[in-house]
């Protein structure tokens, strides 16, 4: 523990039994192999975000779009969770008052356990209808024939994430927001904290009184306001708090 350095409240607020907030961003998935969205790296490298990842993209070429978004499935399918996520399960399976916030898509905290979870930009394994709104999971990588289509009314299915322009759902950002202004305790997991509204819920949380926490191996635009900076990637800084507070890690292994 002596690279990471946590102060001495920080560990007793981990014993402890208040509610806590974890937010996560795509620092986590990275440390899983998956890239993050303005890389994807393979075929898709140097590919504008505005080109697949809006509903005019979808509009103008859904199958340019869906052949893209299967290529992230099949790569998310691919990866496995990391110990942040597994650090991440084990905090919530102590059975304190607890959510977890995500920005990211690929499912890795529901593979590593995560189960109060609030998805603030959708799910890559999650499919909406565009004529009569329908969700449901699909969790095959590839779909054929693309673009996939609503069993119910014909219409086009995309996949149900939140793009450029488009807004948060608005029960998931309540929720977040909600466990925000409670908290007592909130770790800032591998986001740039550049991404509004969920870059504002740690500064939500520090309004309310909260400690706020953020772990990432780069500083950041909140990395000031932070109530303490923990430097190194999530897998091997979670482990480490989580053996500091004696929370064991064993189920989640």
């Amino acid at each position: 523990m002596n690279s990471i350095s946590p102060t001495s409240r920080l560990i007793t607020l981990l014993k402890g039994r208040g509610n806590v907030l974890v937010l996560t961003g795509a620092g986590v998935s990275h440390e899983s192999g998956i890239a993050t969205f303005r890389d994807a790296g393979g075929v898709w490298e140097g590919v504008d975000p505005m080109q697949v990842a809006t509903p005019g993209a979808f509009a103008a070429d859904p199958n340019f779009v869906w052949r893209f978004y299967d290529a992230r499935r099949t790569r998310a399918a691919s990866a496995q969770p990391n110990p942040a996520h597994r650090a991440i399960a084990a905090l919530e399976a102590t059975g304190r008052p607890f959510l977890l916030a995500t920005q990211n898509v690929d499912g890795l905290h529901e593979r590593a356990g995560s189960k109060k979870i609030v998805r603030l930009h959708g799910s890559l394994w999650c499919l909406r209808c565009t004529g009569c709104g329908n969700e449901h999971e699909n969790l095959q990588p590839k779909l054929e024939p693309l673009p996939p289509r609503c069993d119910a009314c014909r219409a086009m299915l995309r996949p149900a994430v939140v793009w450029f322009g488009e807004t948060l759902p608005m029960i998931e950002l309540g929720r977040a927001l909600s466990a925000a202004r409670e908290a007592e305790l909130v770790l800032v997991v591998g986001t740039s904290s550049l991404v509004y509204p969920a870059a504002s819920l740690q500064t939500v949380a520090l309004e309310a009184g909260a400690y706020v926490v953020e772990i990432n191996p780069e500083t950041t635009s909140f990395s000031e306001q932070a109530s303490e900076h923990l430097d190194g990637p999530a897998g091997v800084v979670l482990p480490a708090l989580l053996l500091a507070a004696e929370i064991s890690m064993e189920q989640h292994a």
